[in-house]
């Protein structure tokens, strides 16, 4: 297949921020793969080679890159460089350092899908001594038989910046439409890619052996689980509404979801965005390799722990053990615990059937019978209650041990792979503000830094998640909780993430100086929601033109890199959030009307 309608179709998707264009021209392009390609196509779309559990990473180095552009386009090094500074783009660099090198067809090879495909691999499998010259020399050779736009796309994958502003529920709709022809199929699609993590393998399913075959995709060892998510609510009333008669509470702690794989010789672990961090925590492997059975899935709350005092530690100390290297230096400085709370794959079989409480005795079972079940192996602590003042002891209890809050399940739940749904709900501690929890936001935009902060970003906008719509509606901009070096490392790492325009799945009224893709995650709190005409989270929920916004928005200081985008606070919690302070506060203008009823009436006695 040639590489061009690839192209093609990726410049027509940047041109529009419809998400029904979008999709029209993914059916397009999908309609034109052949069925043996599809996977890698749909892999190419995603901006990457492999799932994300597989960790496989392109790793060419940007003065690499610059250097391969300068080698093709017989441009001298300093003035691409100069081109790059200019553009602020490597694709855009690239394309514009390449238009006056002039085709050669005497001996260039034909651009297809398979040979850019093949050479990314090589490129991304290539390691170890002289593997940055390597990575040169193979991204040269394709940019040495490109046309300037496919050198554009081609740079922009190899360094990561391939930006079409979809997300995977935009290629589940276009996979759906393209093969069965019914966009309602999506759901179908969904339910595979939710329990196999890898949108490759299902369209290849669909495309070669159809709808059937994709419906008969089950859980798989080390094959990660997109991991069901809980709603929000204020109240342990609330809480006990949402369940039936019973409900399981459980610590909420403050830590890193992981979901561990073993196996009979091997274990994994996968982060909540599907990533393996295996490597950052070698303790937690081996103490998983000690559970009684042969196979497992389970999921768990790793946690940093004071071993003198038994003390659960911020989340912050947990980050510690993020690192490539000097992992046994980590483990012996921030020493960590895993707290199991759910078990979704038994020995050969999947569990996610079983009512929650039926999954809850196994999980007991399998770390009770544990070889080596020291203080690394623990189970999250439960009680079951039916009334609300049993939420709230337990609640105490939680925070008094350095909990968040607590977690309420209904028992009779099944596991809803990739699901928020009621079923689970969290429920925080209050903080004093008005607002009983904090918010996780996606940094879309920002504004340059005035005075001290000259060089760094002043304030930043964040969006919540519209699910509905799969994009991110502005809620607040926020400037203030930030040390000198939070501002340092904001402006580092967000500076991978730059682009011209306002992404495509970003909705918002606010004028910004700079722009992002919507990839970090960071945790606020404010004193209030308030409506917003310039704000577009929950746009006419509330009143007709006007939106939701945080008003005294605060960074708490936590980076949410366990969270990918889709899993930050939706538009839909912050109307219900916004719907129960209207309440609070007209509950105390009542309460606050008695008062003043009965002081006037005590004084007209007098």
């Amino acid at each position: 297949m040639d590489f061009q309608p690839l192209v093609e179709t990726f410049g027509k998707m940047e041109e529009t921020s419809s998400r029904l264009a979008l999709t029209d021209h993914l059916v397009a392009l999908l309609k034109e793969t052949p069925a043996d390609l599809i996977d890698k196509v749909t892999y190419l779309i995603q901006g990457k080679l492999y799932p994300d559990y597989e960790g496989i990473e392109m790793g060419l180095a940007e003065r690499m890159a610059l250097r391969a552009i300068a080698s093709s386009s017989s441009r001298s090094m300093s003035e691409v460089e100069a081109i790059y500074r200019k553009k602020g783009d490597i694709g855009d660099a690239a394309r514009e350092a390449m238009e006056s090198k002039g085709q050669s067809t005497l001996f260039s090879e034909q651009m297809t899908v398979e040979r850019v495909y093949c050479t990314f691999d090589k490129i991304a499998k290539t390691t170890g001594p002289g593997s940055q010259e390597t990575k040169l020399r193979l991204v040269a050779s394709l940019l040495n038989d490109s046309t300037p736009d496919e050198g554009r796309y081609i740079m922009k994958f190899v360094m990561g910046a391939l930006r079409l502003g979809i997300a995977d529920y935009t290629v589940l709709d276009a996979l759906a439409i393209a093969f069965t022809g019914d966009k309602a199929n999506r759901k179908v699609l969904e339910n595979a890619y939710n329990v196999s993590s890898d949108l490759g393998t299902v369209a290849k399913l669909l495309a070669t052996k159809g709808l059937a075959a994709v419906k008969a995709v089950q859980i798989t060892l080390f094959k990660p689980i997109r991991p069901m998510l809980a709603e929000r609510v204020s109240t342990a009333e609330e809480a006990m509404e949402r369940m039936d008669s019973r409900a399981a509470i459980e610590y909420k702690l403050d830590g890193e979801r992981v979901q561990i794989h073993k196996g009979r010789d091997r274990v994994e672990l996968f982060s909540r965005r599907l990533e393996k961090i295996t490597d950052h925590y070698p303790d937690v492997s081996k103490a998983a390799m000690s559970l009684a059975c042969k196979e497992a899935i389970m999921e768990g709350e790793v946690v940093a722990v004071n071993l003198q005092t038994g003390e659960y530690l911020p989340f912050q100390q947990l980050m510690h053990r993020r690192r490539k290297h000097g992992i046994e230096e980590a483990m012996e400085n921030y020493p960590v615990v895993i707290n199991l709370f759910d078990i979704l794959y038994l020995d050969g079989k999947s569990r996610t059937e079983l009512p929650y409480e039926e999954r809850r005795k196994l999980l007991e079972k399998t770390v009770k019978g544990a070889k080596d079940n020291g203080i690394m192996l623990k189970i999250v602590p439960q009680v079951v209650a039916t009334e609300p003042a049993e939420i709230d002891r337990f609640m105490a209890s939680a925070i008094e041990n350095g909990c968040e809050g607590v977690m309420v399940k209904m028992p009779s739940s099944t596991y809803r792979a990739g699901a928020r749904e009621y079923l689970w709900v969290k429920l925080k501690r209050e903080y004093r503000t008005e607002l009983a929890d904090t918010l996780d936001l996606v940094i879309v935009g920002a504004l340059h830094g005035r005075g001290r902060r000259v060089g760094k970003y002043g304030a930043l906008l964040l969006a919540a998640y519209d699910p509905k719509e799969d994009i991110f509606r502005s809620v607040t901009k926020v400037g203030t909780g930030f040390t000198d070096i939070h501002l340092d490392q904001f402006y580092r790492e967000l500076e991978k993430h730059v682009i011209h325009q306002k992404h495509a799945r970003v909705d918002t009224g606010m004028s910004m100086e700079v722009w992002f893709e919507p990839v970090i995650v960071i945790e606020v709190i404010a004193s209030e929601i308030t409506l917003s005409p310039s704000h577009m989270a929950a746009m006419d929920a509330i009143k007709e033109g006007y939106g939701l916004a945080l008003r005294f928005p605060k960074f708490t200081g936590k980076i949410r890199d366990d969270k990918e985008p889709e899993g930050a606070t939706t538009t839909d919690e912050i109307v219900t959030m916004y719907r129960r302070q209207l309440k609070i506060h007209s509950e105390a203008a009542k309460s606050k009307e008695q008062e003043k009823k009965k002081k006037e009436s005590e004084e007209g006695e007098e």
